[in-house]
Protein backbone atom coordinates (compact mmCIF):
# COMPACT_ATOMS: atom_id res chain seq x y z
CA UNK A 1 0.00 0.00 0.00
CA UNK A 2 1.33 3.06 -0.70
CA UNK A 3 1.82 5.93 1.88
CA UNK A 4 0.46 8.46 0.23
CA UNK A 5 -3.02 6.89 -0.94
CA UNK A 6 -6.17 8.53 0.10
CA UNK A 7 -9.55 7.78 -0.18
CA UNK A 8 -12.50 10.90 -0.22
CA UNK A 9 -15.81 10.12 1.40
CA UNK A 10 -19.21 12.09 0.62
CA UNK A 11 -21.57 12.33 3.20
CA UNK A 12 -25.21 13.42 1.58
CA UNK A 13 -27.31 14.95 5.01
CA UNK A 14 -30.38 16.46 5.41
CA UNK A 15 -29.34 20.52 4.97
CA UNK A 16 -25.75 20.12 3.59
CA UNK A 17 -23.15 17.58 2.18
CA UNK A 18 -19.52 17.16 3.48
CA UNK A 19 -16.48 15.29 1.89
CA UNK A 20 -13.62 14.28 3.74
CA UNK A 21 -10.12 13.05 2.59
CA UNK A 22 -8.87 10.51 4.33
CA UNK A 23 -5.36 8.31 4.48
CA UNK A 24 -5.39 4.85 3.90
CA UNK A 25 -3.23 3.35 5.73
CA UNK A 26 -4.52 4.75 9.35
CA UNK A 27 -7.67 6.04 8.48
CA UNK A 28 -6.68 9.98 9.34
CA UNK A 29 -8.52 12.65 8.39
CA UNK A 30 -6.86 15.28 6.15
CA UNK A 31 -8.85 17.69 4.83
CA UNK A 32 -13.00 18.28 4.55
CA UNK A 33 -15.29 21.16 3.60
CA UNK A 34 -19.11 21.28 3.75
CA UNK A 35 -21.51 22.85 1.53
CA UNK A 36 -25.34 24.33 2.64
CA UNK A 37 -28.16 23.21 0.07
CA UNK A 38 -29.53 25.79 -1.36
CA UNK A 39 -33.02 24.47 -1.34
CA UNK A 40 -32.19 23.02 2.30
CA UNK A 41 -35.69 20.98 2.60
CA UNK A 42 -38.76 22.04 0.78
CA UNK A 43 -41.54 21.80 3.51
CA UNK A 44 -43.95 24.50 2.45
CA UNK A 45 -43.66 24.97 -0.74
CA UNK A 46 -41.80 24.18 -3.98
CA UNK A 47 -39.46 26.71 -5.40
CA UNK A 48 -42.25 27.48 -7.72
CA UNK A 49 -43.83 28.64 -4.83
CA UNK A 50 -46.59 26.13 -5.23
CA UNK A 51 -47.81 25.05 -1.58
CA UNK A 52 -46.55 21.53 -0.23
CA UNK A 53 -49.36 19.87 2.32
CA UNK A 54 -48.93 18.39 5.71
CA UNK A 55 -46.41 16.10 6.19
CA UNK A 56 -43.92 16.78 3.00
CA UNK A 57 -40.35 16.77 3.30
CA UNK A 58 -38.74 17.31 -0.45
CA UNK A 59 -34.78 18.06 -1.86
CA UNK A 60 -33.22 19.17 -4.96
CA UNK A 61 -30.90 16.85 -6.93
CA UNK A 62 -28.86 20.08 -8.44
CA UNK A 63 -28.14 20.59 -4.51
CA UNK A 64 -26.55 17.01 -4.34
CA UNK A 65 -24.77 17.64 -7.72
CA UNK A 66 -23.52 20.86 -5.66
CA UNK A 67 -21.93 18.88 -3.16
CA UNK A 68 -19.36 17.15 -5.66
CA UNK A 69 -18.75 20.77 -7.41
CA UNK A 70 -17.64 22.46 -4.44
CA UNK A 71 -17.29 20.18 -1.47
CA UNK A 72 -14.86 17.25 -2.82
CA UNK A 73 -12.54 20.09 -4.79
CA UNK A 74 -12.67 22.32 -1.27
CA UNK A 75 -11.70 19.25 1.01
CA UNK A 76 -9.13 18.02 -1.71
CA UNK A 77 -7.76 21.59 -1.64
CA UNK A 78 -7.73 21.76 2.40
CA UNK A 79 -6.13 18.17 2.48
CA UNK A 80 -3.18 19.14 0.24
CA UNK A 81 -3.23 16.10 -1.06
CA UNK A 82 -2.47 15.79 -5.08
CA UNK A 83 -5.81 14.63 -7.15
CA UNK A 84 -3.14 11.45 -8.53
CA UNK A 85 -2.80 10.27 -5.13
CA UNK A 86 -6.48 9.37 -4.64
CA UNK A 87 -7.54 5.88 -5.23
CA UNK A 88 -11.47 6.19 -4.77
CA UNK A 89 -14.39 7.76 -3.34
CA UNK A 90 -17.29 6.70 -1.42
CA UNK A 91 -20.85 8.57 -0.88
CA UNK A 92 -23.69 7.73 1.77
CA UNK A 93 -27.23 9.58 1.72
CA UNK A 94 -30.41 10.02 4.26
CA UNK A 95 -32.66 7.35 3.05
CA UNK A 96 -35.00 6.46 2.31
CA UNK A 97 -34.51 9.51 0.06
CA UNK A 98 -35.73 8.34 -3.24
CA UNK A 99 -36.54 9.99 -6.63
CA UNK A 100 -38.64 9.82 -10.16
CA UNK A 101 -36.60 9.37 -13.07
CA UNK A 102 -36.43 8.54 -16.76
CA UNK A 103 -34.52 5.28 -17.70
CA UNK A 104 -31.23 7.56 -18.20
CA UNK A 105 -31.25 8.86 -14.66
CA UNK A 106 -32.80 12.37 -15.26
CA UNK A 107 -34.88 13.40 -12.51
CA UNK A 108 -38.48 14.65 -13.31
CA UNK A 109 -38.21 17.42 -11.43
CA UNK A 110 -35.61 18.72 -14.13
CA UNK A 111 -38.56 18.68 -17.00
CA UNK A 112 -41.51 19.23 -14.86
CA UNK A 113 -40.56 21.89 -11.72
CA UNK A 114 -43.83 22.71 -10.91
CA UNK A 115 -45.28 19.26 -10.02
CA UNK A 116 -44.34 18.49 -6.45
CA UNK A 117 -44.55 14.48 -6.98
CA UNK A 118 -41.19 14.67 -9.18
CA UNK A 119 -39.34 16.21 -7.16
CA UNK A 120 -36.86 13.16 -4.50
CA UNK A 121 -38.91 13.19 -1.36
CA UNK A 122 -36.71 13.09 1.69
CA UNK A 123 -36.35 10.50 4.46
CA UNK A 124 -38.79 12.67 6.90
CA UNK A 125 -41.34 12.91 4.17
CA UNK A 126 -44.28 11.02 5.95
CA UNK A 127 -46.91 12.35 4.17
CA UNK A 128 -47.71 8.53 3.08
CA UNK A 129 -48.69 7.51 6.18
CA UNK A 130 -51.90 6.18 4.77
CA UNK A 131 -50.38 4.40 2.30
CA UNK A 132 -48.00 3.24 4.33
CA UNK A 133 -51.02 1.35 6.54
CA UNK A 134 -52.68 0.33 3.54
CA UNK A 135 -49.48 -2.00 2.43
CA UNK A 136 -49.17 -3.05 6.35
CA UNK A 137 -52.64 -4.04 6.76
CA UNK A 138 -52.71 -6.13 3.71
CA UNK A 139 -49.54 -7.68 3.87
CA UNK A 140 -50.92 -8.74 7.53
CA UNK A 141 -54.07 -10.03 5.98
CA UNK A 142 -51.86 -12.13 3.54
CA UNK A 143 -49.87 -13.24 6.12
CA UNK A 144 -46.53 -11.82 3.83
CA UNK A 145 -43.44 -13.64 4.61
CA UNK A 146 -41.40 -10.24 4.39
CA UNK A 147 -43.15 -8.29 7.21
CA UNK A 148 -41.81 -9.84 10.64
CA UNK A 149 -39.00 -8.92 9.02
CA UNK A 150 -39.75 -4.91 9.46
CA UNK A 151 -41.35 -5.65 12.91
CA UNK A 152 -44.49 -5.99 11.56
CA UNK A 153 -44.88 -2.83 9.91
CA UNK A 154 -43.35 -0.80 7.26
CA UNK A 155 -42.54 2.75 7.49
CA UNK A 156 -44.05 5.58 5.30
CA UNK A 157 -40.78 6.61 4.83
CA UNK A 158 -39.50 3.54 2.89
CA UNK A 159 -39.70 3.39 -0.72
CA UNK A 160 -42.91 1.16 -1.53
CA UNK A 161 -45.43 3.78 0.74
CA UNK A 162 -43.90 7.14 -1.24
CA UNK A 163 -44.40 5.02 -4.58
CA UNK A 164 -47.76 4.29 -3.81
CA UNK A 165 -48.61 7.93 -3.03
CA UNK A 166 -47.23 9.17 -6.59
CA UNK A 167 -49.22 6.21 -8.41
CA UNK A 168 -52.20 7.54 -6.50
CA UNK A 169 -52.19 10.60 -6.08
CA UNK A 170 -50.20 12.05 -9.64
CA UNK A 171 -50.40 9.09 -12.24
CA UNK A 172 -49.06 10.49 -14.70
CA UNK A 173 -45.21 11.00 -12.58
CA UNK A 174 -45.56 7.45 -11.99
CA UNK A 175 -46.17 6.36 -15.48
CA UNK A 176 -43.50 9.03 -16.25
CA UNK A 177 -40.50 7.33 -13.84
CA UNK A 178 -39.23 4.52 -16.02
CA UNK A 179 -37.06 4.38 -12.25
CA UNK A 180 -37.67 4.52 -8.77
CA UNK A 181 -34.45 5.14 -7.28
CA UNK A 182 -32.98 6.00 -3.78
CA UNK A 183 -30.48 9.06 -4.35
CA UNK A 184 -27.80 7.00 -2.68
CA UNK A 185 -27.89 4.87 -5.82
CA UNK A 186 -28.65 8.16 -8.11
CA UNK A 187 -25.48 9.69 -7.53
CA UNK A 188 -23.34 6.76 -7.91
CA UNK A 189 -25.08 6.58 -11.06
CA UNK A 190 -23.87 9.84 -11.89
CA UNK A 191 -20.69 9.40 -10.69
CA UNK A 192 -19.66 6.20 -12.85
CA UNK A 193 -22.45 6.22 -15.69
CA UNK A 194 -23.15 3.16 -14.32
CA UNK A 195 -26.85 2.40 -13.01
CA UNK A 196 -26.47 0.42 -9.81
CA UNK A 197 -28.55 -1.13 -6.44
CA UNK A 198 -27.16 -1.48 -2.91
CA UNK A 199 -28.12 -4.36 -1.17
CA UNK A 200 -28.51 -2.18 1.98
CA UNK A 201 -31.28 0.39 0.92
CA UNK A 202 -33.12 -2.17 -1.57
CA UNK A 203 -33.31 -4.13 1.74
CA UNK A 204 -34.10 -1.83 4.20
CA UNK A 205 -35.96 0.84 2.71
CA UNK A 206 -37.07 -1.34 -0.66
CA UNK A 207 -38.03 -4.89 1.39
CA UNK A 208 -36.14 -6.73 -0.76
CA UNK A 209 -35.88 -10.40 0.92
CA UNK A 210 -34.75 -13.54 0.07
CA UNK A 211 -34.03 -12.76 -3.65
CA UNK A 212 -37.50 -10.60 -4.63
CA UNK A 213 -39.37 -7.86 -4.02
CA UNK A 214 -42.91 -8.38 -2.56
CA UNK A 215 -44.91 -10.04 -5.47
CA UNK A 216 -46.69 -8.48 -8.20
CA UNK A 217 -50.24 -10.23 -7.05
CA UNK A 218 -49.64 -8.25 -3.85
CA UNK A 219 -48.99 -5.01 -5.18
CA UNK A 220 -51.98 -5.41 -7.31
CA UNK A 221 -53.89 -5.73 -4.56
CA UNK A 222 -53.18 -2.65 -3.46
CA UNK A 223 -53.89 -1.17 -6.94
CA UNK A 224 -53.54 -2.66 -9.98
CA UNK A 225 -51.69 0.28 -11.54
CA UNK A 226 -48.74 -1.04 -9.03
CA UNK A 227 -48.61 -4.39 -10.25
CA UNK A 228 -45.29 -3.73 -12.14
CA UNK A 229 -43.50 -1.17 -9.71
CA UNK A 230 -41.01 -3.64 -9.21
CA UNK A 231 -39.76 -2.78 -12.84
CA UNK A 232 -38.69 0.40 -11.73
CA UNK A 233 -36.10 -1.33 -8.91
CA UNK A 234 -33.37 -3.81 -9.53
CA UNK A 235 -34.20 -7.51 -9.15
CA UNK A 236 -32.72 -10.81 -8.94
CA UNK A 237 -29.71 -12.01 -6.00
CA UNK A 238 -26.98 -9.89 -4.78
CA UNK A 239 -24.07 -9.31 -7.95
CA UNK A 240 -26.07 -10.58 -10.67
CA UNK A 241 -27.40 -8.17 -13.74
CA UNK A 242 -31.13 -8.00 -13.24
CA UNK A 243 -34.02 -6.76 -14.39
CA UNK A 244 -34.52 -5.69 -18.10
CA UNK A 245 -32.23 -2.46 -18.05
CA UNK A 246 -29.96 -5.03 -16.44
CA UNK A 247 -29.56 -2.97 -13.74
CA UNK A 248 -27.15 -4.79 -10.72
CA UNK A 249 -27.58 -5.20 -7.28
CA UNK A 250 -24.53 -4.64 -5.66
CA UNK A 251 -22.93 -5.89 -2.40
CA UNK A 252 -21.18 -3.02 0.32
CA UNK A 253 -17.83 -2.59 -0.56
CA UNK A 254 -18.04 -3.52 -3.54
CA UNK A 255 -17.00 -1.44 -6.78
CA UNK A 256 -19.81 0.46 -8.54
CA UNK A 257 -17.45 1.17 -11.18
CA UNK A 258 -14.72 4.49 -12.20
CA UNK A 259 -15.28 7.70 -12.17
CA UNK A 260 -16.32 9.38 -15.45
CA UNK A 261 -14.52 12.41 -17.53
CA UNK A 262 -17.77 14.96 -16.49
CA UNK A 263 -17.59 13.50 -12.63
CA UNK A 264 -13.81 14.18 -12.48
CA UNK A 265 -13.94 17.40 -14.10
CA UNK A 266 -16.74 18.34 -11.13
CA UNK A 267 -15.09 16.99 -8.17
CA UNK A 268 -10.95 17.38 -9.40
CA UNK A 269 -10.20 13.71 -9.42
CA UNK A 270 -8.85 11.88 -12.01
CA UNK A 271 -10.78 10.02 -14.39
CA UNK A 272 -11.38 6.15 -13.22
CA UNK A 273 -10.93 5.99 -9.64
CA UNK A 274 -12.91 3.50 -7.90
CA UNK A 275 -15.98 4.54 -6.42
CA UNK A 276 -17.87 2.09 -4.07
CA UNK A 277 -21.15 0.81 -3.67
CA UNK A 278 -23.21 3.50 -2.52
CA UNK A 279 -24.33 3.04 1.53
CA UNK A 280 -26.66 4.56 3.92
CA UNK A 281 -25.34 7.19 6.10
CA UNK A 282 -26.46 5.21 9.28
CA UNK A 283 -24.97 2.27 7.80
CA UNK A 284 -21.72 2.81 6.75
CA UNK A 285 -20.90 4.68 9.74
CA UNK A 286 -20.75 1.30 11.68
CA UNK A 287 -17.05 1.03 9.89
CA UNK A 288 -16.00 4.37 10.92
CA UNK A 289 -17.01 3.49 14.59
CA UNK A 290 -14.66 -0.04 13.91
CA UNK A 291 -18.15 -1.17 15.07
CA UNK A 292 -18.70 -3.87 13.07
CA UNK A 293 -19.20 -7.05 15.26
CA UNK A 294 -21.95 -8.89 16.41
CA UNK A 295 -23.65 -6.81 19.26
CA UNK A 296 -22.03 -3.39 18.44
CA UNK A 297 -25.02 -1.02 18.22
CA UNK A 298 -24.40 2.47 16.54
CA UNK A 299 -26.93 5.16 17.29
CA UNK A 300 -26.15 7.78 14.82
CA UNK A 301 -27.42 10.85 16.63
CA UNK A 302 -28.60 14.01 15.10
CA UNK A 303 -31.72 15.42 13.53
CA UNK A 304 -32.78 12.06 14.04
CA UNK A 305 -31.35 9.15 15.23
CA UNK A 306 -30.41 5.70 13.41
CA UNK A 307 -29.81 2.77 15.41
CA UNK A 308 -27.56 -0.03 13.35
CA UNK A 309 -26.49 -3.19 14.88
CA UNK A 310 -24.69 -6.03 12.88
CA UNK A 311 -25.36 -9.91 15.01
CA UNK A 312 -25.61 -13.32 14.15
CA UNK A 313 -28.56 -14.69 14.40
CA UNK A 314 -32.21 -13.79 13.12
CA UNK A 315 -34.78 -13.34 14.72
CA UNK A 316 -38.06 -10.97 14.70
CA UNK A 317 -38.10 -7.70 16.22
CA UNK A 318 -41.27 -5.84 17.32
CA UNK A 319 -41.12 -2.40 15.44
CA UNK A 320 -37.79 -2.68 13.74
CA UNK A 321 -37.08 -0.64 10.47
CA UNK A 322 -35.79 -4.21 9.21
CA UNK A 323 -33.08 -6.87 9.53
CA UNK A 324 -31.14 -7.78 6.40
CA UNK A 325 -28.63 -10.46 5.14
CA UNK A 326 -25.72 -8.34 4.19
CA UNK A 327 -27.15 -4.75 5.09
CA UNK A 328 -24.68 -3.51 7.21
CA UNK A 329 -21.45 -6.00 6.68
CA UNK A 330 -21.21 -8.89 4.32
CA UNK A 331 -22.18 -12.19 6.20
CA UNK A 332 -24.02 -10.67 9.05
CA UNK A 333 -27.43 -9.89 9.48
CA UNK A 334 -28.11 -6.44 9.64
CA UNK A 335 -30.77 -4.80 12.31
CA UNK A 336 -32.08 -1.05 11.84
CA UNK A 337 -34.59 0.75 14.45
CA UNK A 338 -34.82 4.46 14.55
CA UNK A 339 -36.21 7.95 15.89
CA UNK A 340 -37.40 9.78 13.46
CA UNK A 341 -36.85 13.37 15.61
CA UNK A 342 -34.27 13.86 17.90
CA UNK A 343 -32.07 16.71 17.31
CA UNK A 344 -35.24 18.08 15.62
CA UNK A 345 -36.86 18.16 18.73
CA UNK A 346 -34.57 20.14 20.62
CA UNK A 347 -34.33 22.49 17.22
CA UNK A 348 -38.10 22.78 17.28
CA UNK A 349 -38.31 23.69 21.24
CA UNK A 350 -35.77 26.56 20.86
CA UNK A 351 -36.68 28.03 17.83
CA UNK A 352 -40.61 28.32 18.78
CA UNK A 353 -40.66 28.39 22.77
CA UNK A 354 -37.96 29.98 24.07
CA UNK A 355 -38.24 33.69 25.22
CA UNK A 356 -36.40 36.46 24.25
CA UNK A 357 -34.84 36.67 27.60
CA UNK A 358 -33.24 33.78 27.26
CA UNK A 359 -31.47 34.69 24.05
CA UNK A 360 -30.11 37.75 25.56
CA UNK A 361 -28.69 36.10 28.36
CA UNK A 362 -27.04 33.31 26.10
CA UNK A 363 -25.34 35.89 23.94
CA UNK A 364 -24.11 37.76 27.39
CA UNK A 365 -22.53 34.38 28.32
CA UNK A 366 -21.22 33.59 24.89
CA UNK A 367 -23.15 30.60 24.03
CA UNK A 368 -26.05 29.49 21.80
CA UNK A 369 -29.82 29.30 23.40
CA UNK A 370 -29.08 24.99 23.27
CA UNK A 371 -26.15 25.34 25.26
CA UNK A 372 -27.72 28.22 27.71
CA UNK A 373 -30.61 25.44 28.36
CA UNK A 374 -28.07 23.19 28.56
CA UNK A 375 -26.04 24.58 31.44
CA UNK A 376 -29.55 25.80 33.45
CA UNK A 377 -30.78 21.78 33.04
CA UNK A 378 -27.20 19.80 34.03
CA UNK A 379 -28.40 21.72 37.30
CA UNK A 380 -31.39 20.06 38.30
CA UNK A 381 -31.86 16.95 39.99
CA UNK A 382 -33.43 13.98 38.05
CA UNK A 383 -36.89 14.46 38.26
CA UNK A 384 -36.78 18.16 39.74
CA UNK A 385 -38.78 19.27 36.74
CA UNK A 386 -41.92 17.34 37.24
CA UNK A 387 -42.70 16.35 33.62
CA UNK A 388 -42.08 13.42 31.27
CA UNK A 389 -42.16 13.64 27.78
CA UNK A 390 -43.03 11.60 24.34
CA UNK A 391 -40.49 12.26 21.88
CA UNK A 392 -42.59 11.65 19.26
CA UNK A 393 -42.54 15.13 17.15
CA UNK A 394 -41.55 13.33 14.07
CA UNK A 395 -43.78 10.44 14.42
CA UNK A 396 -42.43 7.09 15.99
CA UNK A 397 -40.00 5.27 14.00
CA UNK A 398 -39.63 2.06 16.57
CA UNK A 399 -41.15 0.71 17.84
CA UNK A 400 -44.27 1.76 16.64
CA UNK A 401 -43.99 2.99 13.67
CA UNK A 402 -46.42 5.29 12.99
CA UNK A 403 -45.50 8.64 11.78
CA UNK A 404 -48.98 9.83 12.94
CA UNK A 405 -48.35 9.78 16.34
CA UNK A 406 -47.83 13.26 17.71
CA UNK A 407 -45.76 14.28 20.68
CA UNK A 408 -46.43 15.01 24.45
CA UNK A 409 -45.42 16.88 27.41
CA UNK A 410 -46.98 15.53 30.84
CA UNK A 411 -46.97 17.60 33.74
CA UNK A 412 -46.16 21.35 33.26
CA UNK A 413 -47.58 24.24 35.57
CA UNK A 414 -47.12 27.53 35.88
CA UNK A 415 -43.82 27.38 37.23
CA UNK A 416 -42.29 25.29 34.61
CA UNK A 417 -39.59 26.85 32.84
CA UNK A 418 -38.24 26.48 29.59
CA UNK A 419 -35.06 24.59 30.79
CA UNK A 420 -37.27 22.62 32.68
CA UNK A 421 -39.25 21.12 29.28
CA UNK A 422 -35.96 21.16 27.55
CA UNK A 423 -34.28 18.35 29.38
CA UNK A 424 -37.78 16.50 29.81
CA UNK A 425 -37.49 16.65 26.39
CA UNK A 426 -33.64 15.53 26.47
CA UNK A 427 -34.64 12.90 28.88
CA UNK A 428 -37.48 11.71 26.49
CA UNK A 429 -35.42 10.66 23.35
CA UNK A 430 -33.45 8.68 25.99
CA UNK A 431 -36.14 7.07 27.45
CA UNK A 432 -37.19 6.18 23.25
CA UNK A 433 -33.75 4.55 22.74
CA UNK A 434 -34.47 2.43 25.68
CA UNK A 435 -37.52 1.48 24.79
CA UNK A 436 -35.44 0.02 21.22
CA UNK A 437 -32.77 -1.29 23.31
CA UNK A 438 -34.78 -3.56 25.82
CA UNK A 439 -37.04 -4.65 22.28
CA UNK A 440 -33.80 -6.08 20.91
CA UNK A 441 -32.67 -7.99 23.81
CA UNK A 442 -36.23 -9.37 24.68
CA UNK A 443 -36.11 -10.54 21.50
CA UNK A 444 -32.74 -12.68 21.48
CA UNK A 445 -30.48 -10.16 20.05
CA UNK A 446 -28.37 -8.65 22.58
CA UNK A 447 -26.84 -5.40 22.52
CA UNK A 448 -23.07 -5.68 23.52
CA UNK A 449 -22.17 -2.31 23.03
CA UNK A 450 -23.89 1.25 23.05
CA UNK A 451 -21.83 3.48 20.68
CA UNK A 452 -22.93 7.11 19.95
CA UNK A 453 -21.88 8.87 16.91
CA UNK A 454 -23.40 12.16 14.99
CA UNK A 455 -23.57 15.70 16.15
CA UNK A 456 -25.35 15.54 19.31
CA UNK A 457 -21.98 13.91 20.27
CA UNK A 458 -21.52 17.34 20.99
CA UNK A 459 -23.45 17.59 24.25
CA UNK A 460 -21.87 15.70 27.09
CA UNK A 461 -24.91 16.14 29.46
CA UNK A 462 -27.08 14.52 26.68
CA UNK A 463 -24.64 11.62 26.69
CA UNK A 464 -24.22 11.59 30.12
CA UNK A 465 -28.25 11.83 30.65
CA UNK A 466 -28.32 8.84 27.70
CA UNK A 467 -25.95 6.93 30.12
CA UNK A 468 -27.71 6.87 32.80
CA UNK A 469 -30.97 6.42 31.47
CA UNK A 470 -29.70 3.26 29.62
CA UNK A 471 -27.66 1.99 32.36
CA UNK A 472 -25.05 1.08 30.02
CA UNK A 473 -21.32 2.29 29.40
CA UNK A 474 -21.76 4.74 26.01
CA UNK A 475 -18.96 4.17 23.71
CA UNK A 476 -18.18 7.36 21.22
CA UNK A 477 -17.12 7.41 17.71
CA UNK A 478 -13.64 8.81 17.43
CA UNK A 479 -14.65 11.36 14.08
CA UNK A 480 -17.21 14.23 13.64
CA UNK A 481 -17.14 13.31 10.05
CA UNK A 482 -18.94 9.30 10.56
CA UNK A 483 -20.78 8.93 7.61
CA UNK A 484 -18.12 10.68 5.50
CA UNK A 485 -15.51 8.82 6.90
CA UNK A 486 -17.51 5.39 6.99
CA UNK A 487 -17.46 6.15 2.94
CA UNK A 488 -14.06 6.47 3.17
CA UNK A 489 -13.11 3.32 4.31
CA UNK A 490 -15.68 1.70 1.95
CA UNK A 491 -13.90 3.45 -0.69
CA UNK A 492 -10.70 1.80 0.69
CA UNK A 493 -12.26 -1.62 -0.08
CA UNK A 494 -13.60 -0.81 -3.33
CA UNK A 495 -10.49 0.38 -4.29
CA UNK A 496 -8.82 -2.71 -3.43
CA UNK A 497 -6.89 -1.57 -0.59
CA UNK A 498 -8.47 -3.48 2.28
CA UNK A 499 -9.74 -7.43 1.58
CA UNK A 500 -12.66 -6.63 3.05
CA UNK A 501 -15.17 -4.10 5.75
CA UNK A 502 -13.73 -5.56 8.59
CA UNK A 503 -10.16 -5.09 7.79
CA UNK A 504 -10.45 -1.59 6.86
CA UNK A 505 -12.71 -0.43 9.52
CA UNK A 506 -9.95 -2.09 11.82
CA UNK A 507 -7.33 0.02 10.68
CA UNK A 508 -8.95 3.36 9.55
CA UNK A 509 -12.46 3.09 11.96
CA UNK A 510 -11.98 4.87 16.01
CA UNK A 511 -13.93 5.06 19.05
CA UNK A 512 -13.29 5.14 22.62
CA UNK A 513 -15.25 2.74 24.50
CA UNK A 514 -16.83 3.34 28.03
CA UNK A 515 -16.55 7.27 27.38
CA UNK A 516 -19.57 8.14 29.17
CA UNK A 517 -20.64 5.20 32.34
CA UNK A 518 -23.80 5.68 34.57
CA UNK A 519 -24.00 6.70 37.72
CA UNK A 520 -25.98 4.32 39.99
CA UNK A 521 -28.01 7.07 41.78
CA UNK A 522 -29.18 8.58 38.97
CA UNK A 523 -29.89 5.54 37.07
CA UNK A 524 -31.87 4.44 39.84
CA UNK A 525 -34.31 7.78 39.95
CA UNK A 526 -34.57 7.44 35.90
CA UNK A 527 -36.01 4.45 36.52
CA UNK A 528 -38.98 5.94 38.20
CA UNK A 529 -39.24 7.87 35.42
CA UNK A 530 -38.88 5.65 33.01
CA UNK A 531 -41.84 3.45 34.25
CA UNK A 532 -44.09 6.65 33.52
CA UNK A 533 -42.66 6.95 30.24
CA UNK A 534 -43.32 3.28 29.68
CA UNK A 535 -47.18 3.59 30.97
CA UNK A 536 -47.45 7.24 28.41
CA UNK A 537 -46.47 5.42 25.51
CA UNK A 538 -48.38 2.52 25.62
CA UNK A 539 -51.47 4.87 27.01
CA UNK A 540 -51.07 6.87 23.96
CA UNK A 541 -49.27 4.15 21.68
CA UNK A 542 -52.65 3.01 20.15
CA UNK A 543 -53.19 6.19 18.03
CA UNK A 544 -56.81 7.00 19.12
CA UNK A 545 -56.52 10.38 20.30
CA UNK A 546 -52.92 11.46 18.42
CA UNK A 547 -54.32 10.73 15.14
CA UNK A 548 -57.72 12.38 15.30
CA UNK A 549 -56.08 15.85 16.84
CA UNK A 550 -53.87 14.89 13.80
CA UNK A 551 -56.87 14.48 11.37
CA UNK A 552 -58.67 17.49 12.58
CA UNK A 553 -55.85 19.75 12.09
CA UNK A 554 -55.14 18.52 8.60
CA UNK A 555 -58.84 19.27 7.94
CA UNK A 556 -58.82 22.35 9.26
CA UNK A 557 -55.66 23.29 6.56
CA UNK A 558 -57.09 22.07 3.82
Amino acid sequence: MNANNCVVGVDFGTLSGRAVVVRVSDGEELGSAVHEYAHRVMEQALPSGRRLGPDWALQSPQDWLDVLRVAVPEALAAAGVAPEDVIGIGTDFTACTVLPATADGTPLCFETPDVSHAWPKLWKHHAAQPHADRINELAARRGESWLPRYGGRISSEWEFAKALQVLEEAPEVYARAERWIEAADWIVWRLTGVESRNICTAGYKGVFQDGSYPSEEFLAQLDPAFAGFAGKLATGEVGEKTGPAGVRLAPLGGLAGRLTAEAAAWTGLPEGVAVAVGNVDAHVTAAAADAVRPGQMVAIMGTSTCHIMPSDRLAEVPGMCGVVRDGIVPGLWGYEAGQSAVGDVFAWFVESFVPASYTERAREQGMNVHEYLTSLAERQAVGEHGLVALDWFGGNRSVLVDHNLSGVVVGQTLATRPEDVYRALIEATAYGARVIVETFEASGVPVEEFVVAGGLLKNPFLMQVYADVLRRPLSVIGSDQGPALGSAIHAAVAAGAYDGIEPAAAAMGKRTEAAYTPDPARADAYDRLYAEYKNLHDHLGDGRMLHTLRAIRNEARA
